[in-house]
C-alpha cells in the first residue's frame, strides 16, 4: 500500500508555473488549490513517502522561502 506525505505552500500569482515546475521536479503532485489569506492561493501537494532525504530538505527550504515571500517577509 502506498503511503503519502503532504505539503502546502503559497502559490505566487506572478510565478505560479515556476513554482509548480519546481515542486514537480521534486516529485510533488498538485492535488488542490484553495484561496489563501489576503486573496492569495495555497497549493496542496502529495508524493509517495520515503523519498530522498536531500530532496525532502530542499523542498521544505523552498516552502519556507515561499511562505516568507507570501507573508511579505524577507527571502
Amino acid at each position: 500500500m502506498t503511503t503519502w506525505e503532504y505539503m502546502t505552500t503559497p502559490l505566487l500569482i506572478h510565478n505560479t508555473a515556476a513554482i509548480l515546475n519546481n515542486w514537480g521536479k521534486q516529485g510533488w503532485e498538485l492535488v488542490q488549490v484553495v484561496p489563501g489569506p489576503e486573496g492569495g492561493l495555497v497549493g496542496y501537494f502529495k508524493r509517495p513517502s520515503g523519498g530522498d532525504g536531500a530532496a525532502n530538505t530542499a523542498g521544505l527550504d523552498a516552502a519556507a522561502q515561499a511562505a516568507r515571500q507570501f507573508d511579505g517577509g524577507a527571502a
